[in-house]
């Protein structure tokens, strides 16, 4: 079996699971409440705005701040989630089954027995689950683009939020399978998964606070990267960091499974 196949099999899973709609129905619903209401700020302020010289317009107002709500925090304090605020808990959920489940049912043996090495089972499902997030992306970026055609986007700084957003959702899928794959049980595994990508994003949060601003804690965060792939600046180095996160996360999950092979 190849890794296509057992993603194609985790895929299959994915669609018949109610919590995986169920989560899809409600965030797009409020990402659409929050698509509304950027909307009406954006028109409200459309003329004083366009009085400002360089001031910000539809891509900086609607559809960048769809994906995070890091650029308007200070707008409007009750204005929902953004895509990656909402991604913090919604990835944790959809992964925590991905290896504790098949743990707790007794038919993670049944993946040993057909050959298959851990490389292969964690990464077929971690394909699966990002495959399954990406049109999530793709239905909250269709909101704003459906008024591009009556309004200037900046495409360039779209395009790099949007991968920004993508690698985000690539780290913390990763994350979450590796918790899944050392967890006893799924609530376990989406605690630890949602913990740490709180703790991942905040750590810069505690250390602006505390005066530093270019050390180690700095870098270690994950919004330090997707801050500046937010603001339309894409840089190699935030790549890699994603890219690190992930190989990180995905081989400490293919080290724990193929201990536990072992051990029989």
């Amino acid at each position: 079996m190849s890794v296509f196949a057992v993603t194609r099999l985790e895929l299959r899973r994915l669609l018949v699971r109610p919590l995986a709609w169920v989560l899809a129905a409600l965030t797009v619903a409020q990402l659409a409440g929050r698509f509304m209401l950027l909307l009406q700020i954006f028109l409200t302020n459309q003329i004083r705005l366009a009085a400002q010289p360089g001031g910000p317009g539809y891509t900086d107002l609607v559809a960048i701040p769809m994906l995070s709500s890091i650029l308007t925090s200070g707008l409007l304090p009750m204005l929902p989630f953004g895509l990656a605020e909402l991604a913090l808990v919604v990835v944790p959920l959809l992964t925590m089954s991905t290896l504790a489940s098949e743990r707790g049912n007794g038919t993670l043996p049944l993946w040993f027995a057909a050959g298959l090495p851990a490389s292969r089972i964690v990464l077929g499902k971690y394909l699966a689950l990002l495959l399954w997030l990406v049109p999530w992306l793709l239905v909250t970026l269709a909101m704003p683009l459906s008024l591009a055609h009556g309004l200037a986007l900046d495409w360039g700084k779209l395009a790099s939020a949007s991968l920004g957003l993508l690698l985000m959702l690539a780290a913390l899928v990763a994350i979450g399978v590796a918790c899944s794959a050392y967890a006893s049980h799924p609530a376990i595994a989406a605690t630890a998964s949602l913990m740490l990508g709180l703790a991942l994003v905040s750590a810069n949060v505690g250390a602006l606070v505390a005066g530093i601003d270019n050390g180690i804690v700095n870098w270690l965060s994950m919004s330090t990267h997707l801050d500046t792939l937010i603001r339309g600046l894409v840089s190699s180095a935030d790549v890699a960091w994603f890219v690190l996160v992930i190989a990180v996360a995905l081989a400490l999950a293919t080290q724990r499974l193929a201990a536990e092979r072992e051990r029989g």
